[in-house]
């Protein structure tokens, strides 16, 4: 379905849950597509700006809020909220500019060890899959599972491929990866069973400023295929395996 035949987003039928004392989830559908990844961004947004709320962290369909509970009791955050998405409407979603993030990518074996089993699995060469991967421009759905995690999709039908049997104990810094009809940088080391194609030498987050994460849902990003000693002159690193 494409972005003008989606049904408008409806803000009053969101539901809010309580998690836990300090914690609260809003539900925004049963289903994922752009229209209510913007809606998502657009109450992140919006949730941000209340004094109070200590984090936002949305997903695929809901939108997890943490809130200082020396200023909110249960009551008082769930009519806060209901008070703000009461004051939203389409226009607001519409009005809202989505930015463009370019990452460059370093793909080759040495910082991609599966590129070549990707290759094979879609029955195409290492530079057909290097070519569509970066000519595709992603949404950023989620965030998680680490800080600074962006799930991005939907990667060419071409290319979806299954997680590996057996996830490795340490992926590197920067490795970007696909997944099933998704794909990611890992902004960190960490176990992961992601296929991995390659290496940005671009920090994902950054601790001294206030997003946090270069990606926040709803931004739209695109891959930059670079040369090694790109890669390298950017601050790449080639260890890691």
């Amino acid at each position: 379905m494409s972005q003008a035949e989606q049904q408008p987003f409806e803000f009053g039928q969101i539901t809010i849950e309580m998690v836990n004392e300090q914690s609260c989830l809003l539900r925004f559908a049963d289903h994922i597509d752009d229209t209510v990844a913007d809606a998502i961004g657009l109450v992140t947004l919006r949730l941000r700006d209340l004094d109070g709320i200590i984090d936002t962290i949305p997903s695929y369909t809901s939108l997890l809020v943490t809130f200082a509970i020396e200023q909110y009791d249960q009551v008082a955050i769930c009519q806060q909220i209901q008070s703000l998405l009461n004051n939203l409407d389409m226009a607001d979603i519409k009005s809202r500019v989505s930015r463009e993030i370019v990452i460059p990518v370093y793909y080759a074996e040495e910082v991609g060890p599966d590129l070549q089993e990707v290759a094979d699995h879609c029955g195409m060469t290492v530079e057909e899959v290097i070519q569509l991967h970066s000519q595709t421009t992603y949404r950023a759905y989620a965030i998680g599972f680490t800080p600074g995690f962006a799930f991005l999709g939907n990667t060419p039908e071409v290319l979806h491929v299954p997680r590996k049997n057996t996830p490795r104990l340490k992926v590197p810094t920067g490795s970007v990866a696909i997944a099933e009809r998704q794909t990611a940088v890992y902004p960190g080391v960490s176990p992961g069973g992601w296929q991995i194609l390659g290496r940005t030498p671009t920090p994902l987050v950054d601790w001294q400023s206030d997003s946090l994460a270069l990606i926040e849902v709803g931004d739209n990003v695109r891959f930059e295929a670079i040369s090694q000693a790109e890669f390298i002159a950017q601050g790449g690193q080639l260890d890691g395996f």
